[in-house]
């Protein structure tokens, strides 16, 4: 997974284009983390739902509007909060995502992508 990271990375660069890997964004969302460290994984997690709620709201008015405002920023802040509960649970986020999508294709392969089940 990394090899095709760096393979797109360097395709965005020939094209101008800004590109950084899931590593290279923890390490600098880690810079603007600023909350409390005794509580940082309760404070972490309602966060991340305060902000996926925002996603969910501007989903709604998308379907009610028709206007996708602002949708792609909230996506970013719940990344951010991905990103530093990664961070204090000493996971690399580009590890945890490429495990996800090993799961996840383990899982189609099987046919048990649909369903409900940690363990399917």
């Amino acid at each position: 997974m990394r090899k095709l990271e760096e393979e797109a990375k360097k395709f965005m660069q020939s094209k101008n284009k800004s590109m950084i890997t899931a590593d290279e964004y923890q390490n600098k969302a880690k810079a603007t983390a600023i909350y409390p460290k005794k509580d940082a994984l309760p404070y972490l997690v309602l966060g991340l739902t305060s902000e996926a709620g925002e996603v969910a709201g501007k989903a709604k008015k998308l379907i009610r509007d028709g206007t996708k405002s602002d949708l792609a920023s909230e996506i970013g802040d719940v990344l951010w909060y991905c990103a530093m509960l990664a961070t204090e649970l000493n996971v690399s986020l580009g590890k945890l995502m490429e495990n996800n999508l090993d799961k996840l294709y383990d899982r189609k392969k099987r046919g048990t992508i649909q369903g409900s089940g940690d363990t399917r």
